[in-house]
């Protein structure tokens, strides 16, 4: 009978443990403050957000964030100002197109996270010198960062032969390369890495590179909101940072096993090699702070394409602390 009775006895031990553990967890999620935040695409080039969020960096802040694909820059700007979500994440140059427009409850970029493009050129061969190249290159939405820091950059080097083709949803790049649509093609990772693997093209370049610094995508919300919920604002600007100095102090096998749950179809050996290519341009601020010099030239690039009818001060449109 004993030898019956010990074991139920450690089976109703456990599930009350059990019960205990999931209650307090519960408890401990009830406390949190829920927050959305609509990202405009998947990266790896978003490290460490993911990061922040996998290793309980939000959570640690008194944080539960949920993050939601919101493809488009213009959408996640939308979704903020329509509080479908608390926080925008995507290019800096949606404030400016939002303030512009005459909205009164505008949005502000309180937090930076890249600081560089972080698209890479990949053309149908191998050989690539960008100063000799003829063709057509699909660059994205047009008056989306990726086209614009593409169209400025060659005027800068004084390239007049490439040619940018916006006709080309961000998200379809890929797959209208692949179809032979332009001869070149700018791509967020993984998704270069993955036509590479499939002998579909090379990454011959860095637009972030050849493009220098701008609050390439920050994170956003409306100045109502920012003005009545600082503390927030503040818990979420200290678990970016953390989830900043975790990718820039760990090697990048560390950090991609990190990641891996984030981009379950991309073998560790690839996030690794991603992690390489965005360490090795640079692509991360140290710091959530969004510097002067970076936001005016992300204006001047708007500029140029003539998407920006009037330049916004700096202390308008960035409250980075």
């Amino acid at each position: 009978m004993k030898k019956i009775i010990v074991p139920i006895i450690c089976i109703v031990v456990l599930l009350a443990l059990l019960i205990l553990s999931m209650f307090n967890n519960h408890k401990d999620n009830s406390d949190l403050k829920h927050i959305k935040v609509a990202e405009v695409t998947h990266s790896i080039f978003y490290a460490p957000l993911y990061v922040a969020n996998e290793l309980g960096y939000f959570k640690e802040e008194g944080l539960d964030v949920e993050i939601i694909l919101t493809s488009g820059a213009n959408n996640v700007a939308s979704a903020v100002l329509s509080n479908d979500v608390e926080i925008g994440f995507c290019g800096s140059e949606q404030t400016l197109y939002v303030y512009n427009e005459g909205a009164k409850d505008y949005l502000i970029n309180f937090a930076g996270l890249t600081k560089r493009d972080g698209s890479f050129l990949v053309s149908r061969k191998s050989d690539f010198n960008i100063e000799k190249e003829h063709g057509v290159i699909l660059g994205g939405r047009l008056g989306g960062m990726p086209s614009m820091t593409l169209n400025y950059t060659l005027n800068e080097l004084g390239i007049d032969s490439l040619t940018v083709d916006t006709s080309v949803d961000f998200a379809a790049l890929s797959g209208a390369f692949i179809g032979g649509q332009g001869d070149y093609v700018t791509l967020f990772e993984p998704n270069a890495l993955s036509l590479e693997k499939e002998k579909k093209g090379y990454v011959v370049e860095s637009i972030g590179r050849i493009g220098g610094e701008v609050p390439y995508t920050t994170f956003q919300a409306k100045k109502s909101y920012i003005e009545k919920n600082p503390d927030v604002i503040s818990s979420f600007r200290k678990a970016i940072k953390k989830g900043i100095d975790y990718v820039l102090k760990h090697d990048n096998k560390e950090v991609a096993h990190v990641l891996e749950k984030y981009f379950p179809d991309t073998s560790i050996d690839d996030i690794e090699r991603v992690l390489s290519r965005y360490r090795d341009i640079d692509a991360w601020y140290s710091d959530t702070k969004i510097p002067k010099d970076g936001y005016e030239h992300m204006q001047d690039i708007v500029e140029y394409n003539g998407f920006l009818k009037k330049r916004v001060d700096y202390s308008i449109l960035v409250d980075s602390e």
